[in-house]
């Protein structure tokens, strides 16, 4: 029998009614209101907390996220964020939709009813040689574009590449239903909360609110990887 299957459980409910109360307080506290930064800061925590529980329905608002995140990014010049988020993230909220479908999550109660059928994308984990091979391989490339960067006059270009880098792996990772996603998810947050922080230092417009949707996906980073290899060792039993 699954367990909680279609109940968030209450670390689901606290990083929602968190990121809504959070961009409340803020607002009363500088005196405005950031509609598109709160906006884009609330979907993409639903759609984290959605994807940490194996819910084909993170997508519907990964596409909230990823779409107003572009544009943020892109006003505040941080064209490599708008252009990952925009020519990348979104497209693969179609095909992450596709390829959870694939792996047997539920779109409807209806079609869930079974008890052989789970609601949640069946999970999966790496081999000890896969594992290797994918951290070797992220490494080698945050490397490469870290220097690409650097001759392109970046400021921060290793920060910058491996947000890039291992959040594009980290993407794929995710269509494809694998564990190790959130190992990459975990370091990427990480590093974002440290850039849009800098950004508040900068003066940049909607960058306070990604401060917080920041932290709140780290927090959820950490609790996608408890659940999700608990997921994965469910599913190689099966």
């Amino acid at each position: 029998m699954a367990e909680n299957r279609h109940i968030l459980g209450w670390f689901d409910l606290f990083l929602i009614a968190g990121i809504i109360a959070t961009n409340i307080i803020w607002s009363a506290m500088s005196g405005t209101v950031d509609i598109i930064g709160s906006l884009a800061g609330i979907a993409g925590v639903l759609c984290v907390v959605l994807v940490a529980k194996g819910s084909i329905w993170n997508y519907v608002f990964g596409v909230v996220n990823v779409s107003l995140y572009a544009l943020i990014s892109w006003k505040a010049d941080l064209y490599g964020d708008a252009a990952l988020n925009a020519l990348y993230y979104l497209p693969m909220q179609f095909i992450g939709w596709w390829q959870w479908r694939r792996r047997g999550a539920a779109v409807s109660e209806a079609a869930s009813s079974s008890p052989d059928h789970d609601v949640r994308v069946r999970a999966r984990r790496m081999s000890m040689v896969q594992r290797v091979l994918l951290f070797a391989g992220s490494a080698a490339l945050v490397v490469a574009g870290g220097f690409i960067l650097k001759e392109l006059d970046d400021p921060q270009p290793f920060k910058d590449s491996a947000t890039t880098v291992l959040s594009i792996i980290a993407q794929a990772l995710m269509a494809m239903a694998f564990m190790e996603q959130w190992m990459l998810w975990i370091v990427t947050n990480i590093i974002s909360v440290v850039m849009w922080c800098i950004c508040v230092a900068d003066g940049e417009p909607h960058a306070e609110v990604m401060v917080i949707m920041w932290v709140f996906y780290l927090l959820n980073s950490l609790n996608g990887f408890r659940v999700w290899l608990r997921l994965s060792r469910a599913s190689s039993c099966k």
